[in-house]
């Protein structure tokens, strides 16, 4: 919830999730990462349908961030770096800022923003290609994350998988697959291959 003298904020759109987690994402049913080395090193991708905070308008904004996170997420010591396109404004960029640091309130970023230091701010055009689970995020030539479905091990098949969170402070509904992806800047570098990738639709606020 929003304080008194908090600055009003909401946004809604998609995101592009991916990770080096398992499919599924050990964080949405056990709280701790399933990957190899119990981190969480991600690329996320943000889409943003209609947004503002205060006065500024963010509506069609896209941006990202790439975030390591040692362990688990609720464990801290994450550093982050966000990339916005060349043309997002100073007072977007402040906007955006203060939102996923958490500074506004608001979930899921009154939680998730104290668990990461920012350590770099790129701008790089950032585009999105493909349907449904088979998405393509770019942001110039920081990052990069592809989706797939998962596949029949028999017959090759599509198969489709959902995780629904009736509580989720994410997202509610999860279309999974298997994606790779890999991101570097400001000392940065993540990245995995065919591992966790998720698809969703967020509507957050500190209303």
């Amino acid at each position: 919830m929003a304080t008194a003298t908090a600055t009003r904020w909401a946004l809604d759109g998609n995101g592009y999730e991916y990770c080096n987690c398992d499919f599924g994402c050990g964080c949405n049913f056990g709280g701790f990462p399933n990957s190899k080395d119990g981190s969480c090193r991600t690329l996320v991708g943000l889409e943003i349908r209609s947004g503002s905070c205060g006065d500024v308008q963010l509506s069609g904004l896209k941006c990202a961030a790439i975030i390591d996170w040692p362990k688990a997420i609720h464990e801290g010591n994450g550093r982050a770096v966000f990339v916005v396109e060349p043309a997002t404004t100073d007072m977007q960029i402040d906007a955006l800022a203060q939102i996923f640091t958490g500074k506004l309130g608001g979930m899921p970023w009154a939680l998730l923003g104290p668990t990461f230091q920012v350590v770099g701010l790129e701008k790089a055009p950032i585009t999105i290609s493909g349907e449904g689970r088979k998405k393509v995020f770019t942001a110039g030539s920081f990052a990069e994350g592809r989706g797939d479905t998962f596949k029949n091990p028999v017959t090759g098949e599509e198969h489709l998988a959902d995780v629904h969170l009736p509580n989720g402070f994410i997202w509610k509904k999860g279309e999974c697959g298997q994606g790779s992806f890999h991101a570097a800047a400001a000392g940065i570098s993540v990245g995995a291959e065919k591992s966790n990738w998720i698809f969703y639709e967020f509507d957050w606020s500190n209303a």
